[in-house]
C-alpha cells in the first residue's frame, strides 16, 4: 500500500507538505523525508503522534527508546512500520518539530493507494516551513540580539562579581554542625 498524507503547519506562510509512503516505511523514514523537505537539521528530540479526530494525542513513536507512558507502548521510529500504526484514511497524526516549545505539523492521511514504491518521498511542496527553532529562552524571555538570554548578557545579574567574606552575617550560621550528623 501507499499512504498519502498531508502535513500542515499553522505558523508558516501556506506551509504544506504532502508526502507518499510505502506502509512498509518505517516512521523514521517518514521523519528524515520531512526534515530534508524543510531543511532542519537532525538535532532534536523529536516525535510522532497518533491523534483521535480533537488532535488530542496518543500513541507515541520516539526517535530514540524512552521511558513509555504506561498507557501506551514505547514505539521507536527505525521499528515501527508506518503499516503498524496507520490503519485508515483521514488517520490523524502530529510529528513534533520543536520539542521545547511544542511545535508541530500536523498530518493526515489522506489517501490509501494500492501499489508499493521504495521509502518515502516528499510530493507536493508549498509555503515556506516556520523557523525549526524559536528563539525565545523559556525560562527568561526574548533572546537578546547577541544570541544569549536577558540573564546571560547582563554581567551584574548574580551581584558584584567582587566576592568579600566579610559581607556575610556568620551569626546565623554558628549553630549549624556537619560533623555531628544532626542536619539529616
Amino acid at each position: 500500500m501507499i499512504y498519502k498524507i498531508t502535513f500542515s503547519c499553522e505558523e508558516g506562510d501556506n506551509f504544506r507538505r504532502v508526502f507518499e509512503a510505502d506502509s512498509e516505511a518505517t516512521f523514521l523514514d517518514l521523519h528524515k523525508a520531512i526534515l530534508e523537505s524543510v531543511k532542519y537539521p537532525d538535532d532534536q528530540m523529536t516525535s510522532f503522534f497518533l491523534c483521535n479526530d480533537r488532535w488530542e494525542k496518543g500513541q507515541e513513536v520516539t526517535l530514540v527508546e524512552m521511558d513509555s507512558n504506561f498507557e501506551y507502548d514505547n514505539m521507536v521510529m527505525s521499528e515501527t512500520r508506518l503499516s503498524d500504526l496507520i490503519t485508515e484514511q483521514g488517520q490523524r497524526l502530529m510529528y513534533i518539530f520543536d520539542p521545547m516549545f511544542e511545535r508541530y505539523f500536523f498530518g493526515s492521511v489522506k489517501e490509501i493507494l494500492p501499489g508499493s514504491m521504495e521509502g518515502v518521498q516528499c510530493v507536493e511542496k508549498s509555503g515556506k516551513a516556520p523557523k525549526q527553532l524559536h528563539t525565545e529562552d523559556p525560562l527568561t524571555g526574548i533572546v537578546g540580539k547577541d544570541g544569549k538570554a536577558d540573564w546571560e548578557s547582563d554581567e551584574d545579574f548574580y551581584g558584584d562579581s567582587q566576592y568579600d567574606e566579610g559581607d556575610i552575617d556568620m551569626e546565623g550560621f554558628q549553630d549549624l554542625s556537619f560533623e555531628d550528623g544532626s542536619m539529616f
